[in-house]
């Protein structure tokens, strides 16, 4: 059976769902809920705003699932969240605007063994980059200053920085271009059977994991066009397949 590690140089992961998980924390949600209608400058109650928001991103996300493609934070807001509100004074606010509608929907922290798992396989030798399908271009940025993170991560690409969602290829191509790793050489690491495998198989990349709970997978429809290289459960597996030395 042919090792197909054996060659990685490079290892990149997902976000959401992957790195990190999200946590209902209401305190923290209300807290994001009431400074994004005191910017907007509305007197709507801040959960049913919040709702609202919440049914026009649905709009946004199919037009984004279908073009591939990610809007700047002022054509976000502008377009799509808040059109009802001047534009010259709402795509000023498109930056924090974004960054609250995210903690808005609960407080993101590191999966399980996360730290551990990250500085172990740097500590091995290998590339880590991250590639993410977001929305927002301050708070990944600044999660991964505030976590101590910044150094352990060459390539990070957003499709909020990069226009481009997942599985368009070339979000992988410019990541692996950004790492200086040849796509062959560099796996993905990502928690979505469809989006998470055809992308990175059509960049070329070298191999494919796909992180997924027993219950998940059980109810998956594994195809030939979704099928990963390796399937684990948790995130500290990933120092079970990737030994050190390199």
């Amino acid at each position: 059976m042919i090792d197909m590690t054996e060659n990685i140089e490079a290892i990149f992961l997902d976000l959401g769902n992957t790195l990190r998980i999200l946590l209902n924390d209401e305190e923290h949600m209300q807290r994001a809920r009431q400074e994004i209608v005191r910017l907007v400058g509305t007197d709507e109650d801040p959960v049913a705003f919040c709702a609202k928001l919440e049914e026009r991103y649905k709009g946004y996300r199919k037009w984004a699932f279908t073009e591939l493609s990610e809007a700047s934070e002022q054509e976000l807001w502008t377009r799509w969240l808040a059109p009802d509100f001047p534009p010259e004074k709402i795509a000023p606010l498109g930056g924090e605007l974004t960054f609250q509608f995210r903690q808005s929907k609960g407080r993101r922290v590191l999966v399980e063994g996360g730290r551990e798992v990250v500085l172990e396989l740097h500590k091995r030798g290998y590339v880590l980059g991250i590639i993410s399908n977001l929305i927002g271009t301050r708070e990944i940025p600044e999660w991964l200053k505030a976590d101590g993170f910044e150094p352990y991560f060459k390539s990070v690409l957003l499709s909020s920085v990069y226009g481009r969602r997942k599985p368009h290829p070339s979000i992988y191509l410019e990541a692996a271009r950004r790492a200086g790793v040849e796509p062959v050489k560099c796996v993905y690491v990502g928690d979505n059977l469809k989006r998470d495998v055809t992308g990175t198989r059509d960049a070329g990349f070298g191999m494919v994991i796909i992180m997924i709970s027993p219950e998940e997978l059980a109810e998956a429809e594994i195809t030939d066009e979704n099928r990963p290289d390796l399937i684990i459960h948790r995130f500290r597996q990933l120092l079970d397949i990737f030994p050190g030395g390199k």
